[in-house]
Protein backbone atom coordinates (compact mmCIF):
# COMPACT_ATOMS: atom_id res chain seq x y z
CA UNK A 1 0.00 0.00 0.00
CA UNK A 2 1.25 3.52 -0.78
CA UNK A 3 0.99 6.04 2.07
CA UNK A 4 0.34 9.68 1.18
CA UNK A 5 3.05 12.11 2.21
CA UNK A 6 0.77 14.11 4.46
CA UNK A 7 -0.84 11.06 6.04
CA UNK A 8 0.47 9.02 8.95
CA UNK A 9 1.46 5.34 8.96
CA UNK A 10 -1.30 2.79 9.54
CA UNK A 11 -0.08 2.23 13.12
CA UNK A 12 0.36 5.95 13.76
CA UNK A 13 -1.06 5.64 17.27
CA UNK A 14 2.24 3.95 18.22
CA UNK A 15 4.04 7.26 17.84
CA UNK A 16 4.12 9.94 20.50
CA UNK A 17 3.24 13.62 20.15
CA UNK A 18 6.20 15.95 20.62
CA UNK A 19 5.87 19.61 21.55
CA UNK A 20 8.82 22.01 21.56
CA UNK A 21 7.67 25.32 23.01
CA UNK A 22 9.80 28.51 22.95
CA UNK A 23 12.97 26.51 23.54
CA UNK A 24 16.33 28.26 23.94
CA UNK A 25 19.71 26.78 24.81
CA UNK A 26 23.36 27.82 25.02
CA UNK A 27 26.76 26.33 25.79
CA UNK A 28 29.37 27.50 28.27
CA UNK A 29 32.56 28.25 26.33
CA UNK A 30 35.68 29.75 27.90
CA UNK A 31 33.66 31.50 30.59
CA UNK A 32 30.88 32.94 28.42
CA UNK A 33 27.59 31.68 27.05
CA UNK A 34 27.36 30.70 23.38
CA UNK A 35 23.70 30.79 22.23
CA UNK A 36 22.82 27.70 20.16
CA UNK A 37 19.00 27.55 19.92
CA UNK A 38 16.71 30.56 20.10
CA UNK A 39 12.96 30.39 20.77
CA UNK A 40 12.31 27.15 18.86
CA UNK A 41 8.65 26.12 18.74
CA UNK A 42 7.55 22.99 16.89
CA UNK A 43 4.74 20.46 17.17
CA UNK A 44 5.25 16.94 15.79
CA UNK A 45 2.16 14.76 15.43
CA UNK A 46 2.09 11.08 16.45
CA UNK A 47 3.53 8.99 13.63
CA UNK A 48 4.90 11.97 11.70
CA UNK A 49 8.33 11.90 10.00
CA UNK A 50 10.00 15.30 10.45
CA UNK A 51 13.43 16.21 9.08
CA UNK A 52 15.61 19.06 10.39
CA UNK A 53 17.87 20.83 7.90
CA UNK A 54 20.29 23.68 8.47
CA UNK A 55 23.91 24.82 8.29
CA UNK A 56 26.56 22.70 9.96
CA UNK A 57 26.92 23.58 13.65
CA UNK A 58 23.65 25.53 13.87
CA UNK A 59 22.25 23.42 16.72
CA UNK A 60 20.22 20.64 15.06
CA UNK A 61 22.00 17.82 16.91
CA UNK A 62 21.79 19.79 20.14
CA UNK A 63 18.02 19.92 19.72
CA UNK A 64 17.96 16.12 19.32
CA UNK A 65 19.94 15.72 22.55
CA UNK A 66 17.43 17.90 24.38
CA UNK A 67 14.48 15.97 22.94
CA UNK A 68 16.10 12.67 23.93
CA UNK A 69 16.53 13.95 27.51
CA UNK A 70 20.32 13.63 27.49
CA UNK A 71 20.58 17.20 28.83
CA UNK A 72 18.13 19.87 30.02
CA UNK A 73 17.29 23.00 28.01
CA UNK A 74 18.08 26.45 29.40
CA UNK A 75 14.51 27.64 28.90
CA UNK A 76 11.25 26.66 27.24
CA UNK A 77 9.27 23.43 27.31
CA UNK A 78 9.75 19.95 25.87
CA UNK A 79 6.73 17.67 26.12
CA UNK A 80 6.19 14.05 25.05
CA UNK A 81 2.45 13.32 24.94
CA UNK A 82 1.99 16.36 27.16
CA UNK A 83 4.46 15.16 29.82
CA UNK A 84 7.66 17.20 30.42
CA UNK A 85 10.86 15.54 29.20
CA UNK A 86 13.21 15.46 32.19
CA UNK A 87 15.62 12.70 31.17
CA UNK A 88 16.18 9.72 28.86
CA UNK A 89 13.38 7.21 28.40
CA UNK A 90 13.15 3.93 26.40
CA UNK A 91 10.22 5.40 24.46
CA UNK A 92 12.65 7.94 22.94
CA UNK A 93 15.65 6.26 21.32
CA UNK A 94 18.58 7.87 19.48
CA UNK A 95 20.41 6.42 16.47
CA UNK A 96 23.69 8.24 15.84
CA UNK A 97 25.84 8.58 12.72
CA UNK A 98 28.32 6.10 14.16
CA UNK A 99 26.68 2.71 14.92
CA UNK A 100 28.79 2.46 18.14
CA UNK A 101 28.58 -1.33 18.29
CA UNK A 102 30.71 -3.06 20.93
CA UNK A 103 33.32 -5.00 18.92
CA UNK A 104 33.60 -7.82 21.46
CA UNK A 105 29.86 -8.54 21.42
CA UNK A 106 28.09 -10.40 18.65
CA UNK A 107 25.35 -8.61 16.71
CA UNK A 108 22.60 -10.33 18.75
CA UNK A 109 24.22 -9.23 22.01
CA UNK A 110 24.68 -5.65 20.76
CA UNK A 111 21.01 -5.43 19.83
CA UNK A 112 20.04 -6.88 23.23
CA UNK A 113 21.81 -4.12 25.20
CA UNK A 114 18.68 -2.07 25.93
CA UNK A 115 16.70 -5.04 27.23
CA UNK A 116 19.71 -6.23 29.23
CA UNK A 117 20.08 -2.81 30.88
CA UNK A 118 16.40 -2.89 31.88
CA UNK A 119 16.65 -6.44 33.26
CA UNK A 120 14.19 -7.70 30.63
CA UNK A 121 16.39 -9.88 28.45
CA UNK A 122 15.38 -13.23 29.96
CA UNK A 123 11.68 -12.60 29.46
CA UNK A 124 11.82 -10.52 26.26
CA UNK A 125 14.72 -12.05 24.34
CA UNK A 126 12.43 -12.86 21.42
CA UNK A 127 12.25 -9.11 20.72
CA UNK A 128 15.92 -9.21 19.71
CA UNK A 129 15.20 -11.84 17.08
CA UNK A 130 12.18 -9.85 15.86
CA UNK A 131 14.23 -6.63 15.58
CA UNK A 132 16.98 -8.38 13.63
CA UNK A 133 14.39 -9.80 11.27
CA UNK A 134 12.89 -6.34 10.71
CA UNK A 135 16.23 -4.98 9.51
CA UNK A 136 17.23 -8.09 7.54
CA UNK A 137 20.06 -9.25 9.81
CA UNK A 138 18.71 -12.55 11.16
CA UNK A 139 21.46 -14.51 9.40
CA UNK A 140 24.13 -12.31 10.99
CA UNK A 141 22.96 -12.58 14.60
CA UNK A 142 26.12 -14.48 15.59
CA UNK A 143 28.49 -12.23 13.60
CA UNK A 144 30.85 -9.69 15.15
CA UNK A 145 30.70 -6.01 14.11
CA UNK A 146 34.02 -6.34 12.23
CA UNK A 147 32.29 -8.84 9.93
CA UNK A 148 29.59 -6.35 8.88
CA UNK A 149 29.57 -3.80 6.08
CA UNK A 150 28.84 -0.16 6.94
CA UNK A 151 25.20 -0.51 5.96
CA UNK A 152 24.80 -3.73 7.95
CA UNK A 153 26.35 -2.11 11.03
CA UNK A 154 23.85 0.75 10.74
CA UNK A 155 21.03 -1.79 10.42
CA UNK A 156 22.27 -3.36 13.65
CA UNK A 157 22.15 0.05 15.33
CA UNK A 158 18.57 0.46 14.09
CA UNK A 159 17.66 -2.96 15.43
CA UNK A 160 19.15 -2.00 18.80
CA UNK A 161 16.81 1.01 18.81
CA UNK A 162 13.76 -0.89 17.58
CA UNK A 163 14.08 -3.64 20.20
CA UNK A 164 12.90 -1.08 22.76
CA UNK A 165 9.75 -0.47 20.67
CA UNK A 166 10.33 3.31 20.67
CA UNK A 167 7.48 5.71 20.17
CA UNK A 168 9.94 8.39 19.01
CA UNK A 169 12.95 7.43 16.89
CA UNK A 170 15.58 10.20 16.98
CA UNK A 171 17.99 9.95 14.04
CA UNK A 172 21.17 12.04 14.10
CA UNK A 173 22.59 11.75 10.55
CA UNK A 174 22.47 7.93 10.70
CA UNK A 175 23.35 7.56 7.01
CA UNK A 176 26.04 10.24 6.84
CA UNK A 177 29.04 7.87 6.67
CA UNK A 178 27.59 5.39 4.17
CA UNK A 179 28.56 5.12 0.52
CA UNK A 180 25.99 6.49 -1.94
CA UNK A 181 24.50 3.16 -3.02
CA UNK A 182 24.16 1.86 0.54
CA UNK A 183 22.65 5.19 1.55
CA UNK A 184 19.94 4.88 -1.11
CA UNK A 185 19.07 1.40 0.16
CA UNK A 186 18.97 2.54 3.78
CA UNK A 187 16.73 5.49 2.93
CA UNK A 188 14.15 3.07 1.55
CA UNK A 189 14.53 0.81 4.57
CA UNK A 190 14.02 3.72 6.98
CA UNK A 191 10.74 4.59 5.26
CA UNK A 192 9.61 0.95 5.19
CA UNK A 193 10.34 0.55 8.92
CA UNK A 194 8.59 3.80 9.79
CA UNK A 195 5.49 2.85 7.79
CA UNK A 196 5.34 -0.62 9.37
CA UNK A 197 6.08 0.40 12.96
CA UNK A 198 4.17 3.68 13.20
CA UNK A 199 6.64 5.49 15.47
CA UNK A 200 7.25 9.22 15.29
CA UNK A 201 10.57 10.02 13.57
CA UNK A 202 12.81 13.08 13.97
CA UNK A 203 15.82 13.10 11.63
CA UNK A 204 18.78 15.46 11.24
CA UNK A 205 20.53 15.43 7.87
CA UNK A 206 22.61 17.79 5.73
CA UNK A 207 21.32 16.12 2.55
CA UNK A 208 18.43 18.17 1.11
CA UNK A 209 17.49 15.42 -1.34
CA UNK A 210 17.38 12.85 1.48
CA UNK A 211 15.10 15.12 3.48
CA UNK A 212 12.67 15.45 0.58
CA UNK A 213 12.61 11.70 -0.03
CA UNK A 214 11.89 10.80 3.61
CA UNK A 215 9.93 13.55 5.34
CA UNK A 216 6.31 14.44 5.83
CA UNK A 217 7.68 17.84 6.83
CA UNK A 218 11.05 19.56 6.47
CA UNK A 219 12.09 22.23 8.99
CA UNK A 220 14.84 24.61 7.80
CA UNK A 221 16.99 26.26 10.48
CA UNK A 222 19.04 29.43 10.32
CA UNK A 223 22.69 29.82 11.30
CA UNK A 224 23.51 29.63 15.01
CA UNK A 225 21.77 30.53 17.19
CA UNK A 226 19.21 28.48 15.29
CA UNK A 227 15.73 29.75 14.64
CA UNK A 228 13.16 28.17 12.32
CA UNK A 229 13.35 29.91 8.94
CA UNK A 230 10.64 27.95 7.14
CA UNK A 231 8.66 24.70 7.13
CA UNK A 232 7.81 22.62 4.05
CA UNK A 233 5.06 19.99 3.96
CA UNK A 234 5.92 17.40 1.31
CA UNK A 235 2.80 16.64 -0.74
CA UNK A 236 3.97 13.44 -2.40
CA UNK A 237 3.28 9.70 -1.85
CA UNK A 238 5.94 7.12 -1.10
CA UNK A 239 8.09 5.89 -2.73
CA UNK A 240 9.35 9.19 -4.08
CA UNK A 241 11.58 9.84 -7.07
CA UNK A 242 14.46 12.28 -7.25
CA UNK A 243 13.49 13.56 -10.69
CA UNK A 244 9.94 14.51 -9.60
CA UNK A 245 9.64 18.19 -10.73
CA UNK A 246 7.79 19.00 -7.48
CA UNK A 247 10.73 17.73 -5.39
CA UNK A 248 13.28 19.37 -7.67
CA UNK A 249 11.55 22.72 -7.15
CA UNK A 250 11.44 22.24 -3.36
CA UNK A 251 15.14 21.37 -3.40
CA UNK A 252 15.86 24.64 -5.21
CA UNK A 253 13.80 26.61 -2.67
CA UNK A 254 15.52 25.00 0.31
CA UNK A 255 19.02 25.48 -1.11
CA UNK A 256 18.22 29.14 -1.69
CA UNK A 257 17.13 29.46 1.95
CA UNK A 258 20.46 27.91 2.95
CA UNK A 259 22.36 30.39 0.79
CA UNK A 260 23.22 27.79 -1.86
CA UNK A 261 20.83 28.81 -4.60
CA UNK A 262 23.48 28.46 -7.28
CA UNK A 263 24.32 24.88 -6.28
CA UNK A 264 21.26 23.04 -7.49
Amino acid sequence: MVALANSLPEQGAAGLALRIDNLSHSFSLDGYRLPVLERISLDVAPGEFVVLLGPSGCGKSTLLRLVSGLEPADSGKLLADGVPITGPDPSRVVVFQDPTLYPWRRVWDNVALGLEAQGLLKTHGSKVDAALEKVGLSQFARAYPRQLSGGMAQRAALARALVNEPRLLILDEPLGKLDSLTRLTMQKELIDLWQRQGYTALLVTHDVEEALLLANRVIVFSDRPATIKKEFTIERPYPRHRDDPYLVDLRRQILELLGLGGSW
